[in-house]
């Protein structure tokens, strides 16, 4: 008797284990970005959050290919998750987010942009850091000098950076922007803006006739550092900042290059943001803010010295 007492106990544990494994909660997380350093960390922090909730979470990259990506978000809208977090301009997969929509599935943007067929959305204010970057900048140019732009149009809260630092750089009267380049992406952003540097470099070999580049993220501004320091041209002080505060941008802020300074976001924060949104709204709340701001921090030598 007390054998088959606990011969029912281990069953019912196993059922029950078997139960809960079931009715945890299923979050896709969607994205073309995971190769880049921001998105790898934003994702990797929501992995952990999730995971700690509990959750069932599968990540789906497509390699910077949209097209997949929409195909892909259909398919797991058939299969009926719970959410979808998303990690790419929602204009540019709406067949995927109303695949998402007539299911019944819950959208939350992690670092991407608002759309009505999304919850809501978690990121940095992209107006304040490219205030902040490009500001620096003026400052230290004495509101004077020749200043590249590195930026990317198709992807909204990077646009925004640009637009901004776009706009202080044309208030001041004695700051030209000589060139606004979007760097290829065939072999990644860092190596398609050195190449586009090393061009700009050509084009203008006097020195002081580039003051600064400004870039709208790290990778960009790292290009532009390497095509300046290949072409012996570093002592002509010319000002890089980016925005981010990946690892290599600290080291080379660090060891005092031409790289001068970046913006901290906090993808960590931002993926605790998105994973608490996601579970107070499978809650049953009401989330009414478009979009959720985590703040950010400029980051010079001074601040990685300490």
């Amino acid at each position: 008797m007390r054998k088959l007492c606990l011969l029912l106990v281990v069953l019912l544990a196993t059922v029950t284990g078997v139960s809960w494994a079931q009715d945890a909660p299923a979050v896709a997380v969607m994205t073309p970005f995971l190769a880049q350093p921001g998105t790898q960390i934003m994702v990797e922090n929501f992995e952990t959050s999730a995971l700690a909730k509990g959750w069932n979470v599968n990540v789906i990259d497509t390699n910077e290919d949209i097209a997949a990506l929409v195909s892909r978000m259909e398919d797991v809208a058939l299969q009926g998750v719970d959410a979808i977090v998303i990690n790419v301009d929602p204009t540019q997969i709406e067949p995927g987010l109303q695949a998402a929509a007539d299911a019944g599935i819950p959208v939350f943007g992690l670092d991407s942009g608002a759309h009505p067929l999304m919850v809501t959305n978690v990121t940095s204010n992209g107006y304040t850091m490219a205030a902040e970057t490009a500001t620096y900048v003026v400052d230290r140019l004495n509101a004077a000098g020749d200043v590249i732009m590195f930026i990317f149009e198709p992807y909204p809260p990077v646009q925004k950076r640009g637009a901004i630092a776009r706009a202080i750089f044309d208030n001041t009267p004695d700051i030209n922007v000589a060139d606004a380049i979007t760097p290829s992406f065939d072999n990644g952003p860092l190596e398609g803006a050195r190449n586009a540097m090393e061009a700009v470099l050509l084009a203008n070999p006097d020195a002081g006739s580039i003051a600064a580049v400004w870039a709208a993220w790290d990778d960009p501004a790292l290009g532009a550092l390497q095509a300046i320091e290949d072409a012996g041209r570093a002592d002509e002080g010319i000002v890089i900042v980016g925005i981010d505060a990946t690892e290599q941008a600290r080291d080379a802020i660090l060891r005092g290059s031409n790289f001068e300074a970046t913006v901290a976001q906090d993808f960590a924060g931002m993926a605790q943001k998105v994973a608490d949104l996601v579970e107070s709204h499978l809650g049953g709340a009401e989330i009414s803010q478009v979009n959720h701001y985590v703040p950010a921090m400029l980051v010079t030598q001074a601040d990685l010295s300490e």
